[in-house]
């Protein structure tokens, strides 16, 4: 009789085992590719803290489409196909029928955390009231920038914030700046191979990719020290590509660009997967403080990342081989400065 208790009892307890891993959490990140890489280590914090069986990312499928396989994340959802602006209407005004698209988006998640909307904001209340017409499901709404005065990093802050939001006794977790994010397949080098191959680059030489755009012009090191540095590291036989995405190409006038490519090879709006490959085959990356410059660091490239004016403190990127120059100066975007590239050029080729 003993023994069938036994039994039971084990079985009881691998059935909430099991149904405590079968639950899962989703994150809104409205945000861009940068933002996306930054909220990996609060979804890895989730699933571990939480015992979740997955974490699903709501984003722009633009950014996210390269995360499941790669990271810690399962699934993901494009934010544009969802009717998420109905949220943002007064709580009184807000109302649901059966069967509304909304209801299934979060119904089959036991944790939503959202960067959109703010805490006791209409659209947390209409995001909880959402959630909870098909289950009971915990929301927490976080801040996509830390208050001003905060030292620390970025994900750093979002664990922290989370802890505070979710009224549950957690152990805060340093996250590790050196940790690998993004885990390239053999079949993003294989097409990264590809890439290389189709503009003539299989030389074996190594390969060192820069990316000389950013999200504003002001965070954007003067195109001249690009170049300088291109040119430099080609005399030293190393190959160099440039990425040029559709704000820069909008940006440079043409007479730049051409002067880019009689400088280096050019690679012109590549879909961020192509980017992810080309990256998988590189032997470094130079680039501002941008979402493409964070990519090469969390997929482990080595990357040097020049930042202006924002805080490298709170914003630098995370990977195993990383070195950030940090120069808040008047002349950064306006200005060549041939100190600067010195100092990136010794640590690529000393």
């Amino acid at each position: 009789m003993r023994a069938n208790d036994d039994i039971l009892d084990l079985l009881r307890e691998k059935g909430a085992e099991a149904a405590w891993k079968s639950q899962r959490g989703v994150i809104l990140q409205p945000g861009a590719i940068g933002d996306c890489i930054l909220t990996l280590p609060l979804a890895a914090f989730m699933k571990d803290v939480l015992g979740l069986g997955s974490v699903d990312i709501l984003g722009h499928s633009e950014y996210v489409g390269i995360l499941p396989g790669r990271t810690c994340i399962d699934g993901i959802s494009s934010i544009d196909s969802k009717d998420l602006h109905r949220l943002f209407v007064e709580t009184k005004t807000f109302d649901l029928k059966d069967g509304d698209p909304l209801i299934n988006t979060f119904s089959g998640y036991a944790w939503i955390v959202t960067f959109l909307g703010e805490p006791d904001s209409n659209f947390e209340q209409n995001l909880i009231f959402t959630a909870h017409c098909s289950h009971s499901a915990e929301v927490i709404s976080l801040s996509l920038k830390p208050p001003k005065g905060f030292s620390g990093h970025l994900t750093d802050f979002y664990i922290q914030h989370f802890i505070s939001q979710s009224g549950l006794s957690l152990q805060p977790r340093q996250v590790r700046h050196d940790d690998c994010l993004i885990k390239t397949t053999e079949v993003d080098i294989a097409q990264g191979k590809e890439l290389l191959k189709e503009i003539g680059l299989v030389s074996g030489k190594k390969l060192v990719v820069i990316q000389p755009g950013s999200g504003g012009t002001s965070k954007c090191w003067h195109i001249d020290n690009f170049l300088a540095v291109a040119k430099e590291l080609g005399s030293e036989g190393i190959d160099v590509i440039f990425l040029l995405g559709p704000a820069e190409l909008d940006r440079f006038s043409d007479a730049t660009i051409k002067n880019i490519s009689s400088v280096a090879r050019c690679l012109t709006n590549l879909s961020l997967a192509q980017v992810l490959e080309i990256l998988s085959c590189a032997n470094g990356f130079i680039g501002n403080d941008s979402g493409i410059t964070h990519l090469a660091a969390a997929l482990g490239v080595r990357t040097l990342a020049v930042f202006g004016p924002t805080n490298s403190v709170v914003y630098r990127p995370i990977g195993s081989a990383v070195t950030v120059f940090a120069k808040k100066t008047a002349a950064f975007a306006t200005k060549p400065s041939a100190s600067l590239q010195h100092e990136l050029l010794d640590v690529l080729i000393g």
